[in-house]
């Protein structure tokens, strides 16, 4: 996901994939520990999309209102 991609979703938006992110990364860890995991570097995209929207939310709300 790029960040322009996150940036022109709306904040529920960002919420939604923000908890679907999570529910991946659950799935991602379940699969590991149970040796089912076939792409390892999966996890490390999977964060990095979580901390992008996070990063376009708290920017958002720390953005002055004009």
């Amino acid at each position: 996901m790029k960040v322009a991609d996150v940036r022109a979703k709306s904040d529920d938006e960002l919420k939604e994939e923000l908890l679907s992110l999570r529910k991946e990364t659950f799935n991602i860890r379940f699969q590991a520990a149970s040796g089912q995991l076939e792409n390892t570097a999966q996890m490390r995209h999977v964060r990095r999309d979580i901390a992008r929207v996070k990063t376009v939310l708290k920017e958002r709300k720390s953005a002055p209102k004009a």
